[in-house]
């Protein structure tokens, strides 16, 4: 069935159109006064499930073909997270198929389903759970009913399996259905879905879909994009943050440089169009540019700007009265301070899109986290409608955030338009470092007090952070106002241990002069660093065992007996309290995130000076395991790039340059930094999948601190971490 053949029987019900958060409700719901509806606010979006919204047709998502292959035109982009192979598992199951049969393939904006959210959240499993089995699951009766009349029988008669129909002595295959099919019936009702006894893809650990491509090096990802006629471009970007550009002196005299095509300037930016990338770059770099400079920026002002009490304070949980018993007169308060830098993305491939604009009609093709949100900046930016626009999404050679902010599309395009040709135009590295929407610094102030048995009596956790989700194209001005607080720089900075009778969350937003965005899961690895240190610090003061400790303030809710049983699972597969050898620790540390309860145990030792981390236990409950294998490999990277974050990655500000700019200097983990032992436990205690990519980067950073403190007595309280 291809894209062009209609149904033309529409269903009576509609798929899963819907997210866990009633917007609109939320936003409107002022009479319940802004400070208890921003703590409902914060709690609702700690809790969220994002559902899919489909409005497309099942033949947008599926193309049957005649030699019974399956097209299914993913809405969500590959970035290494596994996301195709996933979603291919939960479409091949409903279609009763082999996953050999599945091609995943991304969904253009002319071809396939919008994504108007985007990819990333860790949801592109969860989001899909029920809308992606549904749309299966029809296109399977659909297919049935088409050969039904083929064979003259009832539909009922029928069963499908391995894209074969057959009953009543008949078989047709997938393909050969469609080759006589002209007119499509779509089900009244939602067929039911297959039940979990019955599953033959789903929880199986069947192989990366996209493994073949990437091993032979086909041209998958943004940078080998290519149209006939092919041009180059590059943008010329300021060196300095807090800059604005004020027009070029020479635009004339570069022009006439070899192979230079033309140079475009408009009120935002001016770039250089060539007929090969050097001579686009070395014109941009003849460029005379005025940039207007604001204020030259030093580090010391940043790190002042960012502490608790320089910005603006909400208050997103509370419960007793936590603030009223940590200033009691003559009480004992323990408080801490904890510090996490600015980091940038750091993905391997930069940043770019190739764009080819005619007189009626735009071509992107490009890696992008956010395809809808893209295309209609490109649309507006010329002044198209957006069905003028195709976008064509690539595989992305790293994301984690970085690629949920493309505005670099709109210049693309202005390129492409002022010469009549399809433009390529990507960042350099140096480019990519001085202006990635980086990782915002953070700065926390934890205070607690604990009862004469030794438990937590109150606790508070005052987070201060630059904008994450705030700025951002993604998130609605509506939202930003009534929420106060950037969702995005909280996460994982909430009270996990509701058993603590008064407890207290206060995040301060902060602006700064620089971009600051998402970072593969937001603020959770800087605020599971402060919590679960200072928990540790707890525990040390009452003199109890770390793990214990936490046990004894877990709830009896759903959501805390799932991060009961990961906790206890890690303490147990990680052998927690074993006799260490001689220079070695144990550090624990756990969090929730996306739904999804994580925890980590890991041994540490100092060698030359510096942290080693030789094994890490983690266990994770993502619900329902979808993929066994993928799970493993996104928290054995999660893991890595935690403990990357945690022990050497840090950009810093000097005279208004943000740098390092290029690898090797920015200092990342390396292979010799690996644990040589990663065990990742896999526990299944909840009814729908969760989110996978981002929960097990979390307690990485505080269980390796708290490791350093028992091996050393040392309390390191600041990222990266550094031994005195």
């Amino acid at each position: 069935m291809s894209n062009e053949q209609k149904p033309k029987s529409k269903s009576r019900r509609k798929f899963l159109v819907r997210s866990a958060i009633g917007l609109g409700v939320i936003i409107g719901g002022g009479a319940l006064g802004l400070s208890p509806m921003r703590r409902f606010l914060a709690i609702a979006v700690d809790e969220a499930d994002l559902a899919y919204s489909n409005d497309a047709g099942v033949n947008l998502w599926f193309e049957v073909l005649a030699d019974n292959r399956i097209l299914f035109h993913c809405p969500k982009i590959e970035m290494g997270q596994g996301a195709f192979t996933g979603l291919a598992q939960l479409a091949a199951e409903e279609l009763k198929v082999p996953i050999s049969m599945i091609e995943v393939v991304n969904s253009s904006t002319a071809k396939g389903p919008v994504d108007g959210f985007s990819t990333g959240g860790s949801n592109s499993i969860s989001g899909l759970w029920v809308v992606l089995r549904e749309l299966a699951a029809t296109m399977r009766e659909m297919l049935k009913n088409g050969a039904a009349d083929i064979m003259g029988v009832n539909a009922t008669s029928l069963q499908a399996k391995d894209g074969v129909i057959s009953g009543n002595g008949k078989t047709m295959s997938y393909g050969e259905v469609v080759q006589q099919v002209t007119e499509w019936k779509e089900p009244e009702e939602t067929p039911t879905l297959t039940q979990r006894q019955d599953w033959q893809l789903i929880g199986k650990p069947i192989p990366r879909v996209d493994l073949k491509p990437k091993v032979m090096g086909d041209p998958i990802f943004g940078m080998d994009a290519t149209m006939p006629g092919m041009l180059y471009g590059s943008v010329a970007r300021p060196t300095q943050v807090d800059v604005s550009f004020q027009g070029v002196e020479n635009a004339a005299e570069v022009e006439k440089m070899p192979g230079v095509v033309k140079v475009v300037v408009t009120e935002d930016f001016a770039g250089v169009v060539a007929e090969s990338k050097t001579a686009a770059d070395l014109a941009k770099e003849a460029l005379k540019i005025n940039w207007k400079v604001n204020k030259v920026w030093q580090q010391a002002e940043i790190e002042e700007m960012i502490k608790v009490g320089s910005g603006k304070a909400f208050v997103i949980q509370k419960e007793g009265r936590a603030k009223r018993l940590l200033e009691e007169e003559g009480a004992e308060i323990m408080e801490a301070e904890y510090f996490s830098p600015m980091a940038a993305h750091a993905q391997i491939e930069p940043n770019g899109a190739l764009a080819y604009v005619e007189a009626d009609k735009a071509t992107i093709m490009m890696a992008t986290q956010v395809v809808g949100i893209t295309r209609k900046e490109v649309a507006d930016s010329l002044g198209f409608k957006e069905d003028q626009v195709e976008l064509i999404p690539m595989y992305a050679g790293g994301g984690f955030g970085r690629r949920l902010h493309t505005p670099n599309a709109m210049q693309a395009a202005a390129l492409s338009k002022a010469v009549g040709k399809p433009v390529h135009c990507f960042f350099s590295r140096k480019e990519e470092f001085q202006n990635d929407t980086f990782r915002p610094p953070t700065h926390h102030v934890l205070r607690g007090r604990l009862s004469a048995d030794g438990k937590i009596e109150a606790f508070e956790h005052q987070v201060s952070s630059g904008d994450v989700a705030f700025g951002s194209a993604l998130l609605p001005r509506a939202l930003t106002a009534v929420a106060g607080a950037d969702f995005g720089a909280w996460r994982g900075g909430l009270n996990q241990y509701k058993a603590i009778p008064n407890y207290r969350t206060v995040s301060w937003r902060v602006k700064l002069p620089f971009a600051t965005s998402w970072w593969r899961s937001l603020g959770l690895l800087a605020n599971t660093f402060a919590i679960e240190s200072f928990l540790d610090e707890m525990a040390h003061k009452a003199g109890e065992d770390p793990v214990q400790f936490r046990l004894d303030h877990i709830a009896d809710d759903e959501r805390s007996r799932r991060l009961r049983a990961v906790i206890e699972a890690t303490a147990e597969k990680g052998e927690w309290g074993k006799p260490m050898p001689e220079g070695r620790a144990q550090g624990f540390a756990a969090s929730t995130d996306a739904n999804t309860p994580a925890a980590h145990v890991v041994e540490v030792s100092i060698e030359k000076g510096e942290i080693k981390v030789h094994k890490v236990t983690c266990a994770i409950d993502p619900g329902i395991a979808i993929n066994p294998d993928g799970i493993r490999a996104q928290s054995e990277g999660a893991i890595i790039m935690g403990l990357g974050a945690s022990l050497f990655e840090k950009m810093e500000i000097k005279d208004g340059v943000i740098g390092p700019t290029i690898y090797g200097a920015y200092k990342m983990a390396r292979m010799k930094h690996a644990p040589k032992e990663i065990d990742i436990i896999i526990l299944e205690n909840g009814s729908k999948p969760s989110g996978v990519g981002e929960p097990p980067l979390g307690p990485i950073g505080a269980a390796i601190g708290n490791a350093v403190f028992k091996l050393t007595g040392q309390r390191l309280r600041s990222m990266p971490m550094e031994l005195s």
